[in-house]
């Protein structure tokens, strides 16, 4: 059996914007992401997918629940030291490759950041073979090392931020929509190095974004997002192949495909909160309607799926 290397507990993340207004960006979620596996995570903007990955790599205080990394709290109290160590095991790859990077450092200094405050390099010349190393292994050389981001081109640029990520050794990655300012010829290049560098080093990712097709090609499973809830949970095929929320139906019906003429007859569902009916004392849940393949739904759905999706 698959060891669990993160636990996501009813993890809440509420913004107050001014009384009586509380944004609920994340909303009670619960999921589990295995050692070297990558889970998708999808979902429209303003969803809460990037704000889930913020909290848990704990850029923000959790409002509440928990978010356990090897059995040990993320957001529980920890000394320097230990959030010192937290931050080596779990780095983020974020969306804009262009904001990432700072201007003013070199590319060697930029990867090097990490090896520096964890003090992994044993002198100057250790640490100049490291950043060498990590600019081979995402496709750069080593003669990119003493130049500035304005230097390179956004792929470019996302291949120097995953080095940067990969400098402190971590066991895993959140990568918060690592393509989606990138060129579509180099969408593939990039998730095609990720995947390369997780068989290399057992890499674990959660995988953040909005394009269905791409998250379906790296995912091994997919959590689907709306409103701050995670309303289906899949393996990648399942999800695709059998979507069974509503509001999964109508993602997946958006996805363009390459024949004309499907395309055309092709009908688009969309998703109207309004079809589930819920009365106030239905109780709403993650519930399992077919092996590994979970819903967000009431028990009179639950029912109802079970009878219509059952193998």
């Amino acid at each position: 059996m698959a060891e669990k290397l993160l636990e996501i507990k009813n993890l809440k993340q509420h913004f107050n914007v001014g009384r009586p207004n509380m944004v609920k960006a994340v909303d009670g979620i619960t999921f589990d992401i295995f050692k070297g596996e990558t889970l998708g995570l999808v979902g429209e903007s303003g969803c809460g997918k990037s704000t889930t990955g913020r909290t848990i790599i704990r850029l923000y205080d959790a409002t509440d629940g928990q978010v356990l990394f090897n059995g040990e709290d993320v957001h529980g109290r920890k000394s320097a030291k230990e959030l010192k160590k937290f931050n080596r095991k779990m780095q983020m790859i974020f969306q804009d490759p262009y904001a990432s990077l700072n201007p003013r450092m070199t590319v060697a200094d930029i990867i090097a950041e990490g090896i520096d405050i964890h003090g992994l390099a044993k002198g100057k010349k250790d640490r100049m073979e490291r950043v060498y190393s990590l600019l081979e292994t995402v496709g750069l050389n080593k003669e990119h090392a003493n130049r500035y981001p304005h230097e390179f081109s956004g792929g470019q640029r996302q291949r120097i931020g995953i080095a940067r990520a990969l400098a402190v050794e971590p066991d895993f990655i959140i990568a918060d929509e690592p393509i989606s300012a990138l060129d579509v010829s180099i969408q593939a290049q990039v998730v095609n190095l990720m995947k390369k560098l997780q068989r290399e080093k057992g890499l674990t990712y959660l995988f953040i974004a909005h394009d269905l097709s791409m998250v379906k090609y790296i995912s091994d499973r997919i959590g689907v997002m709306y409103f701050g809830k995670l309303v289906e949970l899949a393996s990648a095929e399942d999800l695709y192949n059998s979507p069974i929320h509503p509001y999964t139906q109508s993602l997946l019906s958006a996805i363009p495909l390459p024949d004309p003429d499907t395309e055309r007859t092709r009908k688009r569902i969309s998703y109207d909160p309004k079809v589930h009916n819920y009365s106030e004392n239905e109780k709403l849940e993650m519930r399992e309607i077919t092996p590994g393949h979970f819903v967000y739904c009431s028990e009179k759905e639950e029912k109802q799926y079970k009878a219509q999706y059952a193998k």
